[in-house]
């Protein structure tokens, strides 16, 4: 019988924590994939990570779990990129870690600037480390290209180095090594990856996220101008486009395995309710609007009304078949959420989080940290899911 349902799994906390595997991985995977390795049901690893490339991500994932992952089941912060096709012909500044210029160029932007090749170009603008202050005056840069907008893939290494740059970019137009003129508003558009402002490694303690230097960057941004930073868009966990984006995967996975069922529910598997379960509640409501006819109604409900993200989110909504009723949100005890082993037997009594660590531009709303379900591990969600199903 083919599956009607489909996993969307997050990776920190779920699967692995750092570069360990969760022990209750493994058992989950056997339990999805058949004698030879191939997986039952259709499944995407959702992760708000992205300073990698998807590839290096997917052997990743092959290691830890015992089963071939290829690339196109994983969907990190910055994939849904590849959607915003208004912006690849633009001069880009890139922000963040790793393999930036790879994976801006992977995802269709053709003209991009990091960080460092800026600093490289004026270095009279990082000024903070002494020891990296030229000893003297540099000839001044010529033939730089103007930057048109900013992409922030993730969190940066020299964390002062990169706050300052980005808001030097904002404050001249895409030209730093101009005098100011005044502050041009609406500054360049922005479009930022991942929003976590925690995650869950080996540490005993959650570490900062990308949504921590976001918010040192917003707040700069308004000390120094005296307005709003604001984003082209949001993407990664909780935003409903990395979602619908999903969806899209997970019905593509389905019709290469020639299952004919339509895929009806999606199970949302994680470890943060600020980003995992209100990500997956906030898809449900959307999909809920969306059978009631009122996709474009659900979509100007976003608590961030960026239009590419609303165009994106349509295109993807026209090019889906609308077969998916749900999204219900599983979460799991073995990353940033409850470190105790008793499990709560109500979800309302387990919403702790007194605190919003959602991003300034998502409301917060306490009934969208509400898990559907709260479970030990990974491998108890796929069996709750599976007894949800009928499935053997």
């Amino acid at each position: 019988q083919p599956p009607a349902f489909g996993f969307l799994f997050d990776v920190d906390g779920v699967l692995v924590r750092g570069s360990q595997p969760v022990p209750a991985a493994r058992r989950a995977f056997q339990r999805l994939a058949d004698g030879s390795g191939r997986l039952r049901v259709p499944v995407v690893f959702l992760t708000n990570a992205g300073n990698c490339l998807r590839s290096a991500k997917a052997r990743e994932l092959s290691q830890a779990l015992g089963l071939q992952v290829s690339p196109e089941q994983v969907i990190l912060s910055h994939s849904p990129l590849q959607l915003f096709t208004q912006f690849h012909q633009k001069c880009m500044l890139v922000a963040g870690q790793g393999p930036v210029e790879e994976n801006a160029h992977n995802l269709g932007f053709k003209h991009v600037v990091t960080i460092e090749a800026l600093r490289k170009a004026y270095p009279l603008l990082d000024m903070v480390d002494q020891t990296r202050r030229p000893k003297e005056l540099p000839p001044p840069t010529t033939g730089f290209p103007t930057i048109e907008g900013v992409i922030l893939f993730g969190e940066p290494v020299r964390w002062e180095t990169s706050l300052q740059l980005i808001i030097d970019v904002l404050l001249s137009n895409g030209n730093p090594g101009a005098e100011l003129q005044g502050v041009p508003y609406p500054h360049l558009p922005i479009l930022a990856c991942n929003m976590d402002l925690l995650w869950m490694a080996e540490a005993k303690m959650p570490r900062f996220g990308h949504g921590t230097f976001l918010l040192c960057l917003e707040n700069i941004y308004k000390k120094v101008t005296g307005r709003e930073l604001k984003y082209e868009a949001l993407i990664g966990k909780p935003s409903p486009v990395t979602y619908s984006y999903a969806e899209y995967l997970i019905k593509q996975q389905a019709e290469k395995q020639g299952w004919k069922a339509p895929i009806r529910r999606l199970y949302a598997v994680g470890d943060n309710p600020m980003s995992d379960v209100y990500g997956a509640n906030l898809y449900n409501s959307y999909l809920r609007s969306a059978q009631q006819s009122q996709a474009q109604a659900g979509v100007k409900r976003s608590p961030q009304a960026a239009s590419p993200q609303t165009e994106v989110y349509l295109e993807l909504r026209k090019d889906c078949n609308n077969s998916v009723e749900s999204c219900e949100s599983i979460l799991v005890c073995t990353g940033v959420y409850c470190h105790n082993t008793d499990v709560p037997k109500k979800t309302e009594a387990c919403t702790t989080e007194t605190v919003f660590h959602g991003h300034r531009d998502f409301c917060f709303d306490p009934s969208l940290v509400e898990a559907s379900y709260i479970v030990q591990d990974v491998d108890d969600a796929v069996q709750l899911a599976f007894k949800k199903e009928n499935w053997s």
